[in-house]
């Protein structure tokens, strides 16, 4: 028999299949479709973080719970020695961009391979898909290979690409976990969705760290793709 937290998802899924509440839309409050559904708020609450895990609405804090806009799958393209690169089939993304000035504190220390307090900058990105969070991205640079502020987001990252030294290595981890609750906030995730999280640390000729990215991309909307092309000598090789 199915519980009452599942006859409720199953009723707002069939209202938001039909139309009765549409992309974009305001549902009423936690309060009063707890009152109409008859349960407790807690019973009301895990209802919605179904739906939330299913993507089918959103919550912003402050503001309540809302049927989220269809998004599209993107693909992370790995494997290359290039910046880390996100594309859709056919819905343009945009990224905003922070930049911090800190200082490498144990975890960042042992990452870049630098000594603690060495001085680092962090350029934050958030991807997103009209006004919808897609992924995240924090990256870290040595303060040498770190550009001047910009405020144009694009440009900022063609400095970062131009002042970094030719790369030999790049070395990428990719993990599932939950989020945290920063990135459900920042995303607007369900914590009981799973993410993508992949480290990508890229080294120079001298095995120096000179940049490494912390992603974090969502389990309902994203892909991670990896190809690795051999070279004909080796194909024949092991013929």
């Amino acid at each position: 028999m199915p519980s009452r937290r599942d006859t409720i998802a199953d009723d707002l899924r069939h209202q938001i299949s039909t139309g009765h509440f549409k992309a974009g839309e305001r549902l009423p409050s936690e309060a009063q479709l707890a009152s109409r559904y008859a349960v407790s708020t807690p019973t009301l609450r895990s209802a919605l973080a179904l739906l939330q895990g299913e993507g089918l609405i959103e919550k912003l804090h402050g503001s309540g719970n809302f049927v989220r806009h269809p998004l599209h799958r993107i693909t992370y393209t790995g494997g290359g020695g290039e910046a880390p690169t996100w594309s859709t089939r056919s819905t343009p993304l945009h990224v905003t961009v922070r930049a911090t000035n800190l200082e490498a504190h144990d975890h960042l220390a042992g990452l870049l391979n630098v000594p603690p307090r060495s001085p680092l900058t962090e350029v934050f990105c958030i991807t997103y898909e009209g006004k919808s969070p897609h992924s995240l991205a924090r990256i870290y640079v040595p303060r040498d290979l770190a550009p001047a502020d910009s405020s144009v987001p694009d440009e900022r990252g063609i400095r970062l690409a131009e002042l970094r030294p030719p790369l030999a290595e790049v070395q990428e981890r990719l993990s599932a976990r939950l989020p945290t609750q920063e990135e459900v906030t920042a995303l607007r995730i369900s914590t009981s969705l799973a993410v993508l999280s992949l480290t990508r640390v890229a080294t120079d000729a001298t095995g120096r760290v000179v940049e490494a990215a912390l992603l974090v991309l969502p389990g309902d909307r994203a892909d991670a793709l990896f190809t690795t092309r051999l070279m004909a000598e080796e194909r024949s090789s092991k013929e």
